[in-house]
């Protein structure tokens, strides 16, 4: 019976280079097995298994990956425990998508969801492999602005409006200013730097109202835009927070 071998042997063989080089096509997603990619360097193959190599292959490190991804109202993302696998996939990868980007295994490894978002909430959330973008996001977060589409229902209270903008307090401490309009009659719009997870459902509820609805439709200078609930998509390289 034929034995198999580490299939970065085998390119390494086929290929005349390294072992090293040979693991780092396989880890950069150009190596295909029978047709399809193989990014671990140990998978076994046999003899009689076609190893080829994409065009344009490269040795070149992959850049960390940044996803927008639509979190859908009623997911738990865990951030300290963050599955990402559960929520980004090569088939929810937005179809318009204009990165050029590959999708890989890799990108799933070392995720940070920098930007928490409340279990019953819709909207943008960001995944970074980036710690530039990781610091940024989270260390700048009482300057960086988030905007929310929130459905409301009940009575606002006197001053209401007046006191959404400035005014109440949030785990007993006083909030900074925050951007809060009517879009019609049941439709507020919140502009707030630094928000915490709870803070505008709380902020309503200091007020009179019930949040029926709330979604992210912006971290920064990046919107949610046009993503569809339940898909994500790269962060080109030219977009910025």
């Amino acid at each position: 019976m034929t034995e198999s071998v580490r299939l970065a042997k085998r390119v390494a063989e086929v290929f005349l280079c390294s072992r090293r080089e040979a693991e780092q096509y396989i880890e950069g997603g150009w190596i295909l097995v029978d047709g399809q990619i193989i990014e671990e360097a140990g998978f076994r193959v046999f003899p009689q298994q076609i190893i080829e190599r994409l065009p344009h292959a490269t040795l070149t490190p992959a850049l960390p990956v940044t996803l927008l991804f639509h979190k859908p109202a009623g997911m738990v993302i865990d951030a300290e425990a963050l599955q990402a696998s559960a929520c980004i996939t090569a088939e929810n990868c937005v179809a318009d998508d204009r990165s050029g980007i590959r999708f890989l295994k890799r990108h799933l490894i070392d995720l940070s969801m920098t930007n928490a978002l409340d279990s019953s909430a819709s909207g943008l959330v960001v995944f970074t492999q980036d710690w530039r973008i990781k610091r940024k996001l989270e260390e700048d977060a009482s300057r960086i602005e988030e905007e929310f589409i929130v459905d409301v229902s009940g009575d606002l209270i006197a001053n209401g409006l007046a006191l959404l903008n400035h005014g109440l307090y949030f785990n007993g401490r006083p909030l900074a200013p925050v951007k809060v309009s009517w879009q019609n009659e049941t439709r507020l719009r919140f502009a707030v730097k630094g928000v915490q997870v709870g803070q505008v459902a709380h902020m309503c509820k200091a007020v009179g109202l019930t949040v029926e609805s709330m979604r992210r439709i912006r971290i920064g200078r990046m919107p949610l835009s046009r993503l569809p609930a339940g898909q994500w998509r790269y962060l080109l390289g030219y977009e910025r927070f």
